[in-house]
């Protein structure tokens, strides 16, 4: 049974096996020379805190000045959530071990086709928690370091309005969604360790929590056609509820509306018809080795 109202290969979420850990890209040594060399403008560093109800609020860090292994102790220490994206361009060497990995985990699901893939290398301390949320594309999320439970909800309206994605989509808010404890019942819940890989289905809205160790994991996105379709016709339909209109939702489209929709969007990114809203949100600490948090307010 389909747990996602938006077609796909994928129908629930799915554990396979990786090879990645076994060629030593999650030691100690390997994560503190890349954390060294690591593009700082591709590294995204956020502190999530959390009410009695599971609502969130999210505070963004800058790189700092610590050296890799510094950064790895304050990450390791803390309750730091690091990603660093572009994987595919600053750490070749991972990216291509991870894409036969996942020509694999895709011959296993027929009719599977990505036309682009994208990675980001997530390092996360021992307490992180990442709220409910979805990615506006498929994943493979790789575990190569510690264990990982991630919760993976239904994408019905109920959990997934159409509206927030839009908003996602258009860069208009971050990918975190509305929320209610209410959801927990509905969700199936996943165990990851080292050497696993979870597949789950287009848009599920998610959740993670680490179980009390240091984790790295990778985050390989991939667009099909199908998604790339539909994203343009979601962030269409942003622009045009932004104009006043009441654009009907994707999912009772056929493929010759949502690609005439995406046709349009990319006229519309053209025309700045959106401006971001997150391109430039305050980021206001740094890591620190050391601080309950591992990190320390900027001046």
């Amino acid at each position: 049974m389909s747990r996602t109202r938006y077609p796909g290969p994928v129908t629930e979420a799915k554990v396979h096996p990786h090879r990645l850990v076994e060629q030593g890209f999650a030691s100690d040594e390997v994560l503190a020379g890349i954390l060294d060399r690591y593009p700082a403008e591709l590294f995204d560093i956020n502190l999530y805190d959390y009410d009695a109800e599971g609502q969130v609020s999210l505070r963004t860090g800058a790189r700092g000045r610590l050296s890799g292994s510094d950064l790895l102790a304050a990450i390791q220490q803390g309750r730091l959530w690091v990603n660093l994206r572009g994987v595919e361009t600053a750490w070749p060497e991972l990216w291509a071990a991870a894409m036969a990995d996942f020509h694999a985990i895709q011959a296993t699901y027929p009719g599977m086709k990505a036309v682009t893939n994208a990675g980001q290398l997530i390092l996360s301390s021992p307490a992180a928690r990442v709220p409910y949320h979805f990615d506006a594309a498929g994943v493979v999320l790789f575990h190569l370091r510690g264990r990982k439970r991630l919760f993976v909800y239904p994408g019905d309206e109920a959990h997934l309005a159409e509206v927030d994605m839009e908003n996602v989509v258009a860069r208009q808010t971050t990918e975190e969604l509305p929320y209610t404890l209410a959801f927990e019942p509905d969700a199936q819940i996943v165990d990851l360790e080292p050497g696993q890989a979870l597949t789950w289905p287009l848009y599920a809205p998610h959740r993670v929590e680490n179980l009390d160790r240091f984790c790295v994991s990778l985050s390989m996105d991939y667009q099909t056609w199908p998604s790339r379709w539909r994203n343009g016709a979601l962030y269409t339909n942003a622009v045009l509820r932004r104009a006043g209109r009441r654009p009907r939702q994707t999912d009772s489209m056929a493929v010759p509306e949502l690609a005439a929709r995406w046709a349009a969007s990319l006229a519309l990114k053209r025309a700045g018809a959106l401006k971001s809203r997150i391109a430039t949100l305050e980021r206001d600490f740094e890591p620190q080795v050391g601080s309950t948090d591992g990190a320390r307010a900027l001046r």
